[in-house]
């Protein structure tokens, strides 16, 4: 029992003790030992640091972790479902959490969900498996035009702002990131005094807005790039083409979360949502693209720079791919974000029916590198709900060097989903502006909760890949992982979703039918 709980029960108990004597006492008295004990909790709640919820909400944020104790038995009620039919329910919540707290996050009772239902995934084990020697594998970032190349953890913090996020979380994940060598990516935002107090490796995200690197009338200023760019914490540089919430529609802070400090780090005026327009305005085609892309490259000193997107047209995409073959101007990575993924605001027409999901889109640009001979030059991020380390294995099987996680950062941070991002009302500190919330939620607690949850996902993350027979992550392949299909139809990746060879692309009598006209329309000197 811990001490919390032994409060809250001796509170409970000498409350029922009063009340047994209190009909010896004057109403008064009786009325004071009853309001006593509450009051004493309360203050308890309120000086207690690892729930933000009872800082915020003392006595009545009991009632939630009361109906929170009973969740196991009632959690195949509550089940959600992601744009690929991915289980996105109570348990995988629980799972990070317990893992933030450091607690034994095993489970009874065996295999949770249908394993005859349709879309059902597993991995396959092997009769032989590894020992992993390496529990800190990393992945080296940093094509051939890259003086400073960079060794990444394979799980880190996906793109959330300042402003979109408070000052305390992204402190808390700051130092989190420190704590267990992951990087932190700042989000479109620009980088924070919040995004160095921890001294974490970054990854410097530069959206449409260009904000903290913007002139005032919010065009791209070099000089104040290669200011910022040249930190050391500074460790890679990515250029935001679209988010997965809202592709094609630019970054949104409603008004109710702009604060001067939040204004004057972006370079924007106070008193109306901030907006970010829906494409860049230093290019308009893929070559323009690719040489910002170099631009920003000898801006930072040659650190590793790319590019983020969610795949739209898939023309516009091979377009860029014809503009690396003509330029020879390669980016170091490129993040692929899904059309499931998470933002703070958007509308919801662009959250639910816009954008290719992660696995398809993954798949796809995956194959064009392969089939351009650029595969091994550049390396692909996957960004898109990777909540436990079979999440993050089942895309690494189908392309990804790295996953980058945002929805479960915000778990281990204490987010409960309450879905107030952009109101300003976030129940537990996160995603708030508002004093009065964020300063409940505790910096040094959350950074450590986590880390818990890195170093836990990458504990399970090679365990999977020693069951599978595997002694590296480079060693992942399709075939290892299976889904049902229907019925007693079961394939496993490399069938559902083949190949093309290398270099195919590159011969137009080797080029895959249904690839064929998609190569055919693609031009590198326009989208």
């Amino acid at each position: 029992m811990t001490a919390k709980h032994g409060f809250v029960l001796i509170s409970i108990i000498s409350t029922l003790l009063i009340l047994l004597i209190s009909q010896y006492w004057s109403p008064m008295y009786w009325a004071l030992v009853v309001v006593l004990p509450v009051i004493l909790l309360g203050i308890y709640d309120i000086l207690q640091k690892p729930h933000t919820i009872l800082r915020i909400y003392p006595v009545i944020g009991h009632v939630r972790y009361l109906f929170e104790s009973v969740r196991p038995e009632i959690q195949q009620y509550f089940v959600e479902s992601d744009i690929n039919g991915t289980p996105i329910n109570r348990e995988f919540r629980s799972l990070v959490y317990q893992r933030a707290k450091g607690n034994n996050d095993t489970r009874p009772f065996g295999t949770q969900f249908d394993v005859y239902r349709n879309g059902y995934e597993w991995v396959n084990h092997s009769l032989n498996p590894k020992v992993i020697t390496n529990h800190h594998p990393r992945v080296i970032f940093g094509g051939p035009h890259c003086k400073q190349p960079y060794a990444a953890s394979p799980l880190n913090i996906s793109a959330m702002s300042f402003g979109a996020l408070s000052k305390n979380a992204i402190s808390a994940l700051n130092k989190a990131a420190k704590r267990g060598a992951f990087y932190h990516n700042t989000g479109e935002g620009g980088i924070s005094p919040y995004h160095l107090v921890g001294g974490a490796d970054l990854v410097w995200q530069i959206g449409t807005g260009y904000f903290g690197c913007r002139d005032e009338w919010g065009n791209f200023d070099a000089d104040k790039f290669a200011e910022r760019a040249t930190y050391d914490v500074v460790k890679m540089v990515e250029i935001k083409l679209s988010q997965g919430a809202k592709p094609g529609h630019g970054g949104i802070l409603p008004v109710a979360k702009l604060t001067q400090e939040i204004a004057d780090i972006r370079h924007v005026p106070m008193g109306q949502d901030v907006i970010s327009p829906p494409a860049h305005s230093v290019f308009d085609s893929p070559v323009g693209l690719l040489e910002f892309v170099e631009k920003l490259r000898k801006l930072s000193g040659m650190k590793p720079v790319g590019f983020k997107l969610c795949v739209g047209s898939t023309v516009e995409f091979l377009s860029i791919v014809k503009a690396m073959l003509e330029t020879g101007i390669t980016p170091d990575f490129i993040t692929v974000d899904g059309g499931e993924g998470g933002t703070g605001a958007a509308p919801i027409e662009l959250t639910n029916s816009v954008g290719t999901p992660l696995r398809d889109g993954l798949i796809f640009v995956n194959n064009a590198l392969i089939g351009t001979g650029l595969r091994d030059r550049i390396r692909i991020i996957a960004s898109g709900k990777a909540l436990s380390a079979f999440h993050m294995v089942r895309l690494m099987a189908l392309g990804a060097d790295t996953v980058n996680a945002a929805r479960a950062m915000m778990f281990a941070l204490g987010c409960i989903q309450s879905r107030s991002c952009n109101t300003d009302l976030c129940p537990t500190g996160v995603a708030t502006q508002n004093p009065a919330r964020f300063k409940a939620l505790d910096i040094e607690h959350k950074s450590k909760r986590v880390a818990n949850y890195h170093a836990a996902m990458i504990e399970n993350l090679l365990e999977l890949i020693a069951v599978a027979g595997l002694e590296s992550l480079e060693q992942l392949e399709p075939r290892h992982i299976n889904r049902r299909v229907s019925g007693t139809n079961v394939k496993n990746y490399s069938e559902l979703y083949p190949s093309i060879s290398c270099n195919c692309l590159l011969t137009e009598s080797s080029i895959p039918p249904v690839w064929q006209s998609g190569w055919k329309q693609a031009t590198a000197t326009a989208w």
